[in-house]
């Protein structure tokens, strides 16, 4: 379940380091949306 969420955040979500964004400036929402896409990851990595 977790590896196809996690497709799906990689295609849905954006992706804040391609941008170029650090995470220390980083708006609520986007630290939101950062540490759910990580959440995903560690989880369909297990």
């Amino acid at each position: 379940m977790f590896k196809i969420l996690a497709k799906l955040n990689k295609a849905l979500l954006p992706s804040f380091t391609k941008q170029g964004l650090d995470p220390i400036y980083a708006k609520k929402w986007q630290k939101a949306v950062i540490a759910y896409r990580y959440w995903i990851t560690v989880k369909s990595l297990d």
